[in-house]
């Protein structure tokens, strides 16, 4: 297996290169060549097992001890609070929650960046690569404390971590700012998360920038789901899920169900798009939005536009106008049409929008559904859901269930994605239960977790006491200089 650029502009690689690389340097983002088949009928084990199976067709040059060794520092009962890894939670109306936040941040971040900083240290090795590698991360909120947990100490690796002034929830901020390890850096910067991102692209691709680190034996990648070693791992719980529903006698094997992920970045709903691709039986993929609605409105229309006003929200993770992920999913379904793909993402960075053609659109409509909710729905079915189910839900997880009752049709089973822990979102989930308002996040943990009988997430358990360990604030044009400044300053050759 091999993989190539969505804009054609480098040659084939293998995807331990592809992983350490990180994004293609001149633009673009790695995809494999083809996309393997799995039969289903041999996905019936543990996470671990079906891991494997998953991660061993994408990942054709790692051996098969070397993927194992990855899985099973990943995926075990220290790292994971849940013996199954992911949890699945029926709440009525053949409706079920994929509980992707049982990891060590409490956010579904954690399925993908426990098991990456093993690829990355094996490609290295793979490739006798001994130049220290600096990860540059841009975080919505979770991105940045699973990847800095990660790779936390891990030799020859250090980490970079952009996340926005004022853009993430408390919790999301202590998390990151209270990081210790020799090798991680946190930087906060004045703007959203697509200035963020777009400042670290602008880093990945400055040629100039790559070749003067070089000269001191450094390299960068990312942690972001523009990378594969990110992305290929949420494959393996689309696939966990549905295994686990046949075995439980919820659907029968081979019957075809829908997913609804909320997502912002489009890497979570991709990857549930590429197990589709290797005969998981997915009907639809529903891509549920919070009031940044750029997603719904180009699968509405077939026109990116990403001027518009960005909207703060309760549901930050997914505050996002520009969605990386997006371009893997056109070049899949354009039929690798390189060409075009970087005419539509020239014109995104000179116009702020792109059109696809009628035929691409057709696509889409076959695979995508999409749809958004406002604060006040999200409020609801949390109390709802609590209501009627007795189960408590965090705010993103909440756009996805309102979003698939809006858009269901029929009675077919349906999986939504459940991102977060409610407790990192206390305040406005302990709002949505109808409870007395406290804008004290750490008080309203404690009354949540009365309230649920549940014991509170590690990740936040403690959180207020730990030290601030980072507060750098920065401008949107001084994250290149910073990154200077933090190779000169503090890793050593």
């Amino acid at each position: 297996m091999h993989y190539i650029s969505t804009r054609g502009n480098c040659n084939p690689v293998r995807s331990a290169q592809a992983i350490n690389t990180g994004m293609v340097p001149q633009g673009g983002l790695f995809v494999p060549e083809f996309i393997p088949k799995i039969d289903i009928n041999s996905i019936n084990g543990s996470y671990q097992e079906i891991a494997y199976t998953v991660l061993r067709s994408l990942l054709t040059d790692y051996t098969d001890s070397e993927i194992n060794d990855c899985i099973a520092h990943a995926y075990n009962s220290t790292t994971f609070d849940s013996d199954q890894i992911v949890d699945i939670t029926g709440i009525g109306n053949n409706r079920f929650l994929m509980e992707l936040y049982h990891g060590p941040t409490a956010a579904f971040k954690d399925m993908a960046l426990q098991i990456m900083p093993y690829f990355l240290t094996y490609a290295k090795k793979k490739s006798g690569n001994s130049l220290h590698t600096v990860i540059l991360v841009a975080t919505s909120g979770d991105t940045g404390k699973a990847a800095l947990e990660g790779f936390k100490n891990i030799d020859g690796i250090s980490v970079i971590v952009f996340y926005p002034n004022g853009g993430v929830s408390e919790i999301q901020r202590l998390q990151m700012d209270t990081t210790d390890g020799l090798n991680t850096h946190v930087v906060s910067v004045r703007g959203n998360f697509d200035d963020c991102q777009t400042g670290v692209k602008e880093i990945f691709s400055d040629l100039e920038l790559r070749e003067l680190i070089s000269k001191n034996d450094i390299e960068f990648s990312s942690a972001n789901s523009i990378n594969w070693g990110r992305l290929s791992p949420q494959i393996v719980y689309y696939f966990y899920t549905y295994s686990i529903l046949v075995k439980s006698g919820s659907i029968k094997s081979g019957e075809a169900i829908d997913f609804c992920v909320p997502t912002g970045n489009f890497g979570n709903i991709l990857a549930g798009y590429y197990a589709k691709e290797m005969s998981l039986p997915i009907r639809k993929l529903i891509c549920a939005s919070n009031k940044n609605n750029v997603l719904t409105d180009f699968f509405s229309t077939g026109t990116y536009n990403r001027k518009r006003d960005f909207h703060k929200t309760i549901s930050p993770s997914m505050d996002i106008l520009i969605s990386s992920n997006l371009e893997r999913f056109l070049f899949e379904i354009s039929g690798h049409d390189a060409k075009a793909v970087t005419e539509w993402y020239h014109n995104l960075g000179s116009t702020g929008s792109f059109s696809v053609s009628n035929s691409v659109k057709k696509t889409m409509d076959s695979i995508i559904s999409a749809g958004w909710v406002d604060e006040t729905d999200v409020l609801d079915t949390i109390n709802k859901t609590y209501k009627d189910h007795a189960t408590i839900i965090d705010t993103h997880t909440a756009v996805g269930v309102a979003v698939a009752d809006r858009l269901r049709t029929d009675s077919t089973p349906v999986v939504i994605a459940s991102t977060a822990s409610p407790y990192k979102f206390s305040c406005d989930v302990l709002n949505g239960m109808s409870e007395a308002v406290n804008a004290d996040e750490f008080a309203a943990i404690e009354s949540l977790s009365k309230l649920s009988g549940k014991k509170i997430h590690r990740a936040v358990d403690g959180l207020r006491s730990r030290q601030v360990r980072h507060n750098k604030v920065i401008d949107i044009n001084e994250m290149k200089e910073c990154v200077k400044s933090i190779i000169a300053g503090s890793i050593r050759r």
